[in-house]
């Protein structure tokens, strides 16, 4: 539903139940109607708030569908569901006005209503305010009452409109967390048709280049190939040209699972740092320092992580000292973030953020081969698990990757 399109809005039933399903309110009967178990105590709290201001012994959120009133929220009474027929709410709360009334039983507005005449209840006190969002909709009412006639003074009900305010704010960030939700499930959907093509087309790709590769190192082995010879040039420049190709099709299809169905679990930095150092062949050579940290992360993608980010100190090294690496990190009750931080070319502060952007290289003079989806591999990973990451130069110069990991439920 396009909200703000005036009164014709409020009157499409068909749109009312789907922006209630927008903030995450299914307004069927068979599920329930507020998943989120935080926000619907929260609701509690403020409706048990509202009852205790305003002397009321009973207090409900009520949440309007296009045939049902839900009670959500409640204080005093146990959450239902009635028709909307014969909901007292629905009959005054699209004027946006609240309604203050001492004595139900003589209104005529609510007089037979079934909340009214004993057969549902028997109301008498009843002051309701609508819930209106910014965008105009109005999911329904904070509402409170009792089975005794009663009066409320201007101030209680200046706070009842204050905590149907709050109350708004709770739907809302429902409304920002179905959003999300939604966003994500669509993420990992594509996510998953995405790594699923380029799986594909990296099988497709790879049976014929690694055919071609293979006939360069037969050729190359021949006795009849001559060394220093123009045919041994061309099969050198082939073979390395079909390398990177090869190398590039393993790049992409590892940059394409990114976020596909992560497990995050808690790993050891240092127990990965290692399986990744020893893949590498880097493990003896006393260029890496590593100190142990709990990490909430699904293990593979943080390899390949370290892995990438590994592979780039070690193309990126500086011509002027022995390359150093360094794996660290810190980690309190909002997570962990790891830093690796090492001693070489660094990349100047206006190239940080392309150098994040899929297959994009400085191509600077003397760097090392690579694709250019390294760093951005890093960055996704760090995405698909809530976190970000960020460049910043090491002191004394280098780069220093800082990658942020939420905690843990």
């Amino acid at each position: 539903m396009a909200h703000g399109q005036g009164q014709l809005a409020f009157t499409d039933e068909v749109s009312r139940d789907l922006t209630l399903r927008e903030y995450g309110l299914d307004p069927s009967l068979d599920s329930p109607l507020l998943p989120n178990a935080a926000v619907l105590s929260a609701l509690q709290n403020l409706v048990r708030l509202a009852t205790e201001l305003c002397g009321a012994p009973f207090g409900v959120v009520n949440i309007i569908s296009a045939e049902y009133q839900h009670q959500v929220g409640a204080w005093g009474v146990d959450p239902g569901v009635c028709s909307r027929e014969d909901s007292m709410c629905a009959k005054v709360f699209l004027s946006r006005e609240k309604t203050v009334v001492p004595d139900a039983s003589l209104d005529p507005r609510f007089a037979d209503s079934p909340f009214v005449t004993g057969e549902i209840g028997n109301v008498r006190f009843y002051a309701s305010v609508p819930l209106q969002t910014d965008s105009g909709f109005v999911p329904g009412t904070l509402c409170v009452f009792s089975d005794k006639p009663q009066e409320l003074r201007p101030e209680q009900v200046g706070m009842l409109e204050v905590l149907a305010r709050q109350v708004v704010e709770l739907l809302e960030l429902q409304h920002r967390t179905a959003q999300l939700d939604r966003t994500y499930a669509e993420l990992r959907d594509s996510n998953a048709k995405l790594a699923g093509f380029a799986g594909r087309v990296s099988h497709d790709l790879r049976i014929p280049l690694t055919t071609i590769l293979g006939y360069v190192e037969l050729v190359e082995d021949d006795p009849d190939v001559q060394t220093g010879t123009s045919t041994a040039k061309y099969l050198d420049k082939i073979g390395a040209s079909g390398r990177r190709m090869l190398a590039m099709l393993e790049d992409v299809l590892s940059y394409s699972r990114v976020g596909g169905g992560i497990q995050p679990s808690y790993s050891s930095l240092r127990e990965v740092a290692g399986e990744v150092s020893r893949d590498l062949g880097i493990d003896d050579d006393g260029i890496l320092d590593v100190q142990d940290l709990a990490v909430y992360a699904d293990r593979g993608q943080l390899r390949t992580l370290l892995q990438n980010l590994l592979t780039n100190a070690m193309n990126y090294r500086s011509p002027e000292r022995d390359l150093s690496i360094s794996i660290g990190g810190v980690a309190n009750y909002h997570g962990a973030t790891v830093y690796v931080a090492d001693n070489g070319k660094g990349i100047a502060p206006e190239d940080r953020a392309k150098v994040l952007e899929p297959l994009v290289r400085l191509r600077r003079p003397g760097d090392g081969s690579g694709s250019g989806l390294g760093l951005a591999t890093c960055s996704s990973i760090a995405k698909a698990h809530g976190g970000d990451l960020t460049l910043s130069e090491t002191p004394g110069g280098g780069l220093t990757v800082a990658v942020s990991f939420p905690a843990g439920l």
